[in-house]
């Protein structure tokens, strides 16, 4: 299926200024999930969650993840701000630890501003310029995943809806040949022992070999069980159980593509054993007809996610 997405996140620069990073996550039709990722070195710690986040929500399309960034000098409200911060949780236990100090040792100096800004913990560290590119890294492929997903959604309905409608066509088909499929058995059984009857009776003649009511009952006997090997009764009722069971993964939604593939392929095996055992020019076109709405429908199941 095909898809589109874009996003982008500002970066505060620790050597000033800002980046402005934009992403592109663009998706074509695929029978199978080929990711490709071209991204800066900036953002390459993120690649790993990268995949994660599109193998966990994405299962077939060549999908094309592009990110790049240039400088730029304005700021946004969106921008993550670089002053420096003060964890006041450890200045308050500082003070409260030179307090206690003071009591026991009387002239011990009071701490220095200088002394107070090396303590460890005192000043809240910054997120580091990796975490900043990666953070905003995902933060705009999960953007850019949601259009894609919403646009290949849309696309998605379309292509049920015609897929439907073949089913659709499908079963008005068999719904037309296989009330007659008991007429057509018999018509040919008729037919097959007259012309049986008709030949066995001139090469009798010829050889002067009695043609018996024994012979021509077991005649009939054959003809019988060569008339159930063409009865498609069988094949008429798996193509409708198939057909409904699409309707129903359909209708269900959610990721189908694999799941009707399969359906694809015992279809195309049922139409093609409608086909060989055919013996009326009716059957014959059903068969090819079934054919053609199957390849069709192969051919939009393989855009389907």
């Amino acid at each position: 299926m095909t898809g589109y997405g874009s996003a982008s996140r500002q970066i505060a620069l620790a050597s000033g200024g800002f980046a402005n990073l934009q992403v592109e996550l663009r998706a074509v039709n695929s029978r199978f999930l080929d990711l490709s990722l071209r991204i800066p070195d900036e953002c390459r710690r993120a690649e790993t969650a990268l995949r994660e986040l599109f193998n966990q929500h994405l299962k077939r399309g060549k999908v094309e993840f592009r990110a790049v960034w240039r400088l730029t000098d304005s700021d946004s409200s969106a921008t993550k701000k670089t002053s420096l911060a003060l964890n006041q949780t450890k200045l308050t236990a500082l003070r409260e630890v030179q307090e206690r100090i003071r009591q026991e040792f009387p002239g011990a100096g009071e701490l220095r501003l200088a002394d107070i800004l090396r303590w460890p913990g005192v000043i809240a560290e910054a997120e580091t310029a990796e975490e900043q590119w990666y953070s905003a890294t995902l933060a705009a492929a999960q953007e850019a995943l949601q259009q894609l997903l919403s646009s290949r959604q849309a696309e998605g309905q379309a292509l049920s809806q015609e897929l439907g409608s073949i089913l659709q066509a499908m079963q008005t088909i068999i719904t037309a040949l296989e009330p007659r499929m008991p007429e057509v058995v018999q018509q040919y059984q008729t037919k097959l022992v007259l012309r049986l009857e008709e030949a066995l009776g001139v090469h009798a003649k010829q050889a002067q070999i009695p043609l018996n009511a024994e012979l021509l009952e077991r005649i009939r006997q054959e003809v019988v069980i060569y008339a159930v090997r063409i009865d498609v009764a069988e094949e008429f009722a798996r193509l409708k159980t198939h057909l409904q069971a699409m309707a129903v993964v359909l209708k269900q939604g959610g990721p189908v593509g694999k799941r009707l593939d399969f359906f694809i392929q015992e279809l195309n095996r049922e139409a093609n054993t409608l086909g060989s055992k055919s013996v009326n020019d009716d059957f014959t076109k059903a068969a090819l007809d079934l054919k053609l709405f199957i390849e069709q429908m192969r051919e939009q199941v393989q855009n389907l996610e």
